[in-house]
């Protein structure tokens, strides 16, 4: 009887990890949310790796030209470490049920993240205007690349971010917003990780 149940049991279902609360075995308790974003960072993770190996085999060849950094990637590099720990901020706030610095803190988050971005358009701009275009060096094409892509990452975080701030607008319970908030901000930091690590690279070549 023990066996059977153990092969018919299903943990990932509410009904039935009350059910196994209550018998005494426990259950798989991450939100599905948690495990929907660990699952999204795998092939996320995948993608920004092959880039990686992918620049330092071509940054070998005899065509590659050191590309000239625009000064604001520091200041970009800045403003998106301010966002990560508005975004921290928040997660804290949200664990200690005070919404007022929830909302305030993510507010300030994800206006730091705009204004990161406008700093990439920025760098795009500053290239251009010296004549650093994507076709003309492999390094060019690679900053664009790279930049392009954290880019439309970080756009993706930014449509989670209006989520939770209407969900906290409306009145949604404190809970459910908690969730969101943590959410946004792992993968904030995670975006400033990759960041980081790209604008590492770029600075070494």
């Amino acid at each position: 009887m023990g066996i059977l149940h153990n092969l018919t049991r299903k943990p990932w279902l509410a009904s039935q990890g009350e059910i196994d609360n209550r018998v005494g075995g426990g259950t798989f308790a991450l939100p599905t949310e948690k495990v929907g974003l660990r699952v999204f960072l795998f092939p996320i993770s995948s993608l920004f790796l092959l880039f990686f190996i992918a620049y330092f085999m071509r940054r070998t060849f005899g065509d590659w030209l050191p590309l000239h950094d625009p000064g604001v990637l520091w200041a970009n590099t800045g403003i998106l470490i301010l966002s990560s720990i508005a975004m921290q901020l928040s997660r804290v706030n949200a664990r200690r049920k005070n919404l007022y610095g929830t909302k305030t803190y993510l507010m300030f988050g994800g206006v730091f993240a705009f204004a990161f971005l406008a700093g990439q358009l920025l760098a795009w701009r500053q290239l251009a205007e010296m004549g650093y275009f994507a076709d003309t060096n492999p390094a060019n094409a690679f900053f664009y690349l790279f930049t392009a892509l954290h880019g439309v990452h970080l756009l993706g975080g930014l449509v989670a971010w209006g989520r939770t701030i209407l969900k906290i607008r409306r009145g949604g319970e404190m809970e459910r917003v908690r969730l969101s908030v943590e959410l946004c901000s792992v993968y904030w930091h995670y975006l400033l990780v990759v960041w980081v690590i790209m604008f590492s690279l770029l600075l070494a070549t």
